[in-house]
């Protein structure tokens, strides 16, 4: 994006001080605020509007304005706790996982199977896959390189969209990445968050995009990340069906899950639209779980 382009889009300028070129959000309303208009919260800052509405339901006293000159320099200091808390239950789970004699049929309950989605297929029903398998890891690094990616991208998405955008987030991708499992690889075992980390990846590249953030560095991550996905199947070393692998499925599927979700985001960052944002994100998980009919049709 051009430095014109910056200049031209009223989304980078504070919604109340029209002259004054701002990329800090309110984390409710996901405006943009100057400075001046930031009042920091344990989750972020919010703007002036968000604080009264917020003092008018709890009946609680004004929060103490922070100093300009701190609130500009502190406007990013919040903490993550979504995104630790994802990270605590991962790692729970794999080591649970390590245990002998618990682990083998822990992660065999966990895992997506798709087949088992279906009693028509195998006379089970266990729809919880969808979710438990971000949980699910092959090994200490699989766990590790996801959990560090989650860290490093958490810790810019959430204090920007608030823990209950971010935890919506996150589940959504997720589960757009078990649903294209289930869509293009029926057959196959998968474990990993891998898809729900590359949800995060294309939210903070649509949501960087829109509010004119530089996103090359972003770009050229996900790039990488796509090349060494889809490395394996060019090369013709992707079996089918056998075995426990990573899916390049869930990688597709929930990178765009979780573009189109940053899109919702990015679009209905005001008060009024906040409605809309609530139906828009239940519309795409009713869409994900209608999708999952499909198998029913084809085999």
């Amino acid at each position: 994006m051009s430095a014109s382009e910056l200049r031209s889009n009223p989304d980078n300028f504070c919604y109340r001080h029209p002259d004054r070129q701002s990329f800090v959000l309110c984390q409710r309303c996901l405006r943009t605020i100057c400075a001046e208009c930031q009042t920091q919260m344990p989750v972020g800052v919010i703007c002036p509007e968000c604080l009264r509405e917020q003092q008018q339901s709890s009946g609680a006293p004004r929060a103490r304005r922070a100093p300009r000159i701190l609130r500009a320099v502190r406007s990013d200091d919040s903490r993550p706790l979504v995104t630790y808390g994802i990270i605590g239950l991962t790692f729970f789970a794999f080591v649970v996982g390590l245990i002998p004699g618990v682990g083998v049929a822990v992660r065999s309950t966990l895992a997506l199977f798709p087949p088992a989605l279906y009693p028509e297929f195998t006379g089970v029903f266990q729809p919880w896959r969808l979710f438990t398998v971000l949980l699910v890891h092959s090994g200490f690094w699989h766990v590790g390189l996801n959990m560090l990616a989650l860290w490093m991208l958490g810790r810019s998405l959430e204090p920007m969209l608030g823990r209950a955008r971010f935890l919506w987030l996150y589940l959504l991708s997720g589960l757009g990445g078990s649903v294209a499992v289930v869509l293009l690889g029926f057959g196959s075992t998968v474990v990993g968050a891998s898809g729900a980390i590359f949800g995060l990846f294309g939210a903070l590249l649509v949501i960087g995009r829109h509010i004119g953030a530089n996103i090359t560095g972003i770009a050229v991550i996900l790039g990488i990340n796509l090349v060494i996905t889809f490395l394996p199947l060019l090369l013709g070393s992707l079996g089918g069906g056998g075995g426990v692998q990573v899916s390049w499925q869930a990688h597709v599927g929930g990178l765009a899950v979780g573009a189109l979700v940053g899109g919702i985001f990015a679009r209905t960052r005001t008060i009024r639209t906040r409605r809309l944002q609530v139906w828009l994100l239940g519309g795409t998980a009713a869409a994900l779980v209608a999708l999952l009919a499909v198998p029913l049709a084809l085999y």
